[in-house]
């Protein structure tokens, strides 16, 4: 009704940005077979600073801010291209644990991030966003 993209959306672009860096390791972040990995959120967060409209080109930035031994912490910065300059117009982040799902309970309990991804994954330098 305002003409700008509503605000659930971020949350949406933010973790299609996370399954993009998830698929560029080689991996998939949702693969469903029992007893495979997921990776539920335990915070979100996003801040507005300017709004985007309809057919706006948005570029949006991720970086892993913190690299612990069962979880991540994601910054996402969204920025609007078809402004001149780019303007940074949001910021995001998401911290998300590694879990293991029971095949026959469904409980999910949280695991140590596996070798063959976190080997792949470095924090970004403080100060990079």
């Amino acid at each position: 009704m305002a003409g700008i993209v509503h605000y659930s959306n971020f949350f949406r672009y933010m973790e299609s940005a996370e399954h993009a860096f998830f698929r560029s390791l080689g991996f998939s972040i949702a693969s469903g077979e029992p007893g495979s990995l997921g990776w539920p959120r335990v915070h979100a967060d996003c801040d507005f600073r300017r709004p985007l409209r309809f057919e706006d080109t948005v570029e949006i930035e991720l970086l892993v801010r913190e690299k612990r031994t069962r979880s991540l912490v994601y910054t996402f910065i969204f920025r609007k291209l078809n402004a001149d300059p780019p303007v940074e117009v949001a910021r995001g982040s998401l911290a998300v644990a590694c879990v293991r799902k029971d095949p026959v309970t469904r409980e999910m309990t949280s695991v140590a991030i596996p070798d063959e991804i976190a080997s792949q994954i470095e924090a970004a330098p403080e100060g990079a966003a």
